[in-house]
């Protein structure tokens, strides 16, 4: 894979705060040709360094309860505990970690009902869960991924 460089990160950047623009817009911000800025794009998708997907609003979408579940699993079960958790639709991220919990996950529901659902009737199935530590969102000050930050393009 090749190294991004400054125009590399430059892109990344346009295309965070509007994913939409046009390559001939990045291109006359950046004075570089639109074929360079395509041919980067295409470099740096096809390379995996990100892909275009359609980021969505949880509480337009009607669920307005996000959960954080810190799991305890049983020793030597974390990985298929994971793999679990990921079929479900309701949950958006499922991460190993050190410390207090073996595996943490995000998870949005419509209410608290199928919060609670959720819990009792798919997580109590699930064999190697030990323990679940759920704690509600109460308020979100951030919500993205890896960013490129203005101190790495200027």
């Amino acid at each position: 894979m090749k190294k991004l460089d400054h125009i590399d990160r430059h892109i990344l950047q346009i295309l965070q705060e509007d994913g939409r623009a046009p390559y001939t817009e990045i291109a006359s911000q950046l004075g570089l040709s639109e074929g360079t800025i395509r041919s980067r794009i295409a470099r740096m998708v096809q390379e995996g360094v990100f892909t275009f997907v359609i980021r969505t609003n949880p509480e337009k979408m009607g669920l307005h309860v996000q959960a954080i579940i810190g799991l305890t699993t049983k020793l030597g079960w974390q990985d298929q505990v994971a793999q679990a958790l990921s079929k479900f639709p309701q949950i958006r991220f499922v991460g190993a970690f050190s410390g207090k919990h073996d595996l943490i996950v995000s998870a949005l529901f419509h209410d608290n009902e199928a919060l609670i659902s959720f819990v009792n009737e798919r997580l109590s199935q699930i064999e190697g869960i030990v323990a679940a530590d759920v704690s509600l969102e109460l308020k979100q000050y951030k919500d993205y991924s890896c960013l490129v930050h203005d101190d790495d393009v200027s």
